[in-house]
């Protein structure tokens, strides 16, 4: 497949590629049709009812899977290589476990408002990149589901852009997220609801 990755995307491994399961795929565009294919059979499911288990690397696994599993055979599965961004890969559980812990407390506490938290979810998930490809779309959405199911607030509309293909909403989000790598999260947290 050739590879036409917009600016701050996952690049292939080679390995990973071979996780195709759709061998006729050949541009980029014919591989995010289909993903987003996958992804609205995801999101459906991810909001016809809230999971008992929300803030955990097993739903998380899960929801990755639902959004990517007819596409990658690896979907669902933490990456096992190091990426342009992201934990090393041994590392990835154990944050992943760490974030939905400290995500619960600051529900519980109500240490910060629900679209910091919201925020700041997004903001550690995509940190810590725990997937061979997907972890923008995968943080995005399981940040909307974190938003609709337990702090019982709107969706966020991410800039009401197209993320996924380079162009200036792609851009703000990534500066946004940079941003709040130096721990100001003003910029994101205007983003998300712009």
């Amino acid at each position: 497949m050739k590879s036409d990755a917009p600016e701050g995307a996952t690049p292939f491994d080679p390995d990973e590629a071979e996780g195709l399961r759709l061998t006729h795929i050949t541009t980029r565009d014919e591989l995010d049709r289909r993903e987003q294919d996958n992804i609205a059979e995801a999101e459906a499911w991810g909001f016809r009812r809230a999971q008992p288990d929300i803030l955990s690397d097993g739903f998380i696994k899960r929801l990755h899977k639902r959004m990517f599993g007819h596409v990658w055979r690896w979907a669902g599965s933490y990456r096992s290589t190091g990426k342009n961004i992201g934990l090393p890969a041994w590392q990835i559980a154990t944050e992943l476990r760490t974030l939905c812990a400290d995500c619960a407390t600051w529900i519980e506490q109500g240490t910060y408002t629900p679209g910091e938290i919201a925020v700041r979810f997004h903001h550690r998930l995509t940190a810590i990149h725990p997937f061979a490809n997907g972890n923008g779309r995968h943080a995005r959405l399981m940040t909307d589901i974190l938003l609709v199911h337990l702090l019982k607030q709107s969706r966020f509309t991410w800039g009401r852009g197209n993320l996924v293909n380079a162009g200036d909403c792609r851009t703000q989000h990534i500066n946004a997220l940079r941003a709040a790598d130096r721990h100001n999260y003003r910029p994101l947290l205007t983003f998300v609801r712009s």
